[in-house]
């Protein structure tokens, strides 16, 4: 199944990210599953299980998955994620609109909607910091590269990573560019390693997105 934008963000009735908090009636566990919004929509803040010890791997933007329904990409993350030792994973984007083709995704920021997926971010690492050192992959591969506005964003990310301490890790070879590997191609098996240049590889793929 693809999703296609029915419209940009700007026109597709945003929750706020404490409004997307609020339960409304769905049909998957919850002691299970962290969802948020906890329905199907435009947009997905946050998708994964719930645990003590959850790795956060972090995307572009996501798909069609939802809970019992993982798409390929989850898949492999949650896989992954229990192979290093982690009891739980936490799949969030780097921009929360949902396409399954990142050229669909809208080609200007919409500055609510990443203000809105930044407290998630925040609310997730308070909630991993509470029970231990936040744990980030950096899983977004040279999708990063499909829209000028994604570098910043993650820069956003690593500011707020820095504040709780969080430890940013890759899996697999990265890219001559220095993109960290997608998930979908990674060896079932594939170890996590560090990925201490962030700042300097955000600085050269902001460098080369600007006019």
């Amino acid at each position: 199944m693809r999703h296609i934008p029915s419209s940009d963000t700007f026109h597709a009735g945003v929750l706020s990210f404490r409004e997307a908090l609020i339960p409304t009636a769905s049909d998957y566990d919850r002691e299970r599953w962290l969802y948020v919004p906890d329905h199907y929509s435009e947009y997905r803040y946050i998708l994964g299980t719930r645990g003590k010890h959850p790795l956060i791997c972090i995307g572009i933007n996501p798909s069609t998955a939802a809970p019992d329904r993982l798409d390929n990409t989850l898949k492999s993350a949650e896989r992954i994620a229990l192979g290093n030792g982690y009891d739980s994973f936490i799949m969030f984007n780097v921009y929360a609109q949902r396409a399954t083709i990142p050229d669909d995704m809208e080609p200007v920021l919409n500055p609510m909607l990443h203000a809105e997926n930044m407290k998630a971010f925040t609310w997730v690492l308070e909630h991993v910091s509470a029970a231990g050192r936040p744990d980030l992959w950096a899983a977004w591969g040279a999708i990063i590269e499909k829209r000028d506005y994604l570098a910043g964003c993650v820069r956003d990310m690593a500011a707020i990573g820095n504040r709780f301490g969080a430890r940013w890790l890759t899996a697999g070879p990265r890219s001559k560019a220095g993109h960290p590997h997608h998930p979908l191609y990674l060896k079932r098996d594939s170890t996590l390693d560090p990925f201490p240049d962030l700042a300097e590889y955000l600085d050269s793929i902001g460098n080369k997105q600007k006019p």
